[in-house]
């Protein structure tokens, strides 16, 4: 079924997961259209305005805090409902900078889909909530800056432990322990280069006009 207000927009990098998501909403009688990254939803948006977001944090090229941002302060785009999913960003301090920058709900990866189907439901019958009052840019990077660093040093941590952890087990043990190393390395140099762009940008606001 198409809904009143359009079809629904999934976001996602990791393939499996898209698909799995696609299949699973496609067979709920959804109308869906995806995504794999911010850039690829902005482009699908200006086509046709989704009635609801849902949508990864952790994404190459745009994730999903700057895809939630640039949809806020655009007045065209800014009432759109958006739902993260993330296995990730899990802080109380997560949620929160969500829910600032207008993120409707927050659903923890891998999905339990007695809990997000039902929250799509719910934002299709009743419409998100009016969005806060828009961060500038400035405000929105240096908290999307503070949630980064904390990302990264907890994943340094991680894999420090995982790697002396890989050393004590058995051969048939590694290969799977291995991918999920290779995993949190690949997650590591995504988080290291957001905050490099994200420092590109606060350096424009440091620098007298």
């Amino acid at each position: 079924m198409d809904t009143p207000q359009g079809y629904l927009l999934v976001v996602e990098d990791i393939p499996d997961i898209l698909r799995l998501l696609d299949a699973t909403l496609k067979f709920k009688g959804y109308r869906v259209v995806t995504a794999s990254n911010g850039h690829e939803a902005l482009e699908a948006i200006q086509r046709e305005r989704p009635a609801i977001i849902i949508t990864d944090i952790l994404m190459p090229k745009m994730d999903g805090f700057s895809l939630v941002h640039r949809l806020r302060i655009n007045p065209e785009t800014r009432d759109i409902p958006v739902i993260f999913l993330t296995a990730t960003y899990v802080a109380p301090e997560d949620k929160a900078f969500a829910l600032t920058i207008g993120v409707s709900r927050f659903i923890e990866k891998p999905v339990n889909f007695e809990q997000f189907l039902p929250a799509i439901a719910e934002i299709l019958a009743k419409g998100a909530p009016t969005p806060p009052q828009t961060l500038n840019e400035q405000e929105f990077y240096d908290g999307y800056r503070k949630r980064l660093e904390i990302k990264l040093n907890q994943k340094a941590t991680q894999i420090a432990r995982d790697e002396r952890l890989l050393e004590t087990l058995s051969e048939e043990e590694k290969p799977s322990f291995q991918a999920s190393l290779q995993s949190a390395k690949s997650e590591r140099a995504e988080i290291k280069n957001l905050l490099e762009q994200i420092d590109e940008q606060l350096d424009k606001f440091s620098k007298p006009e």
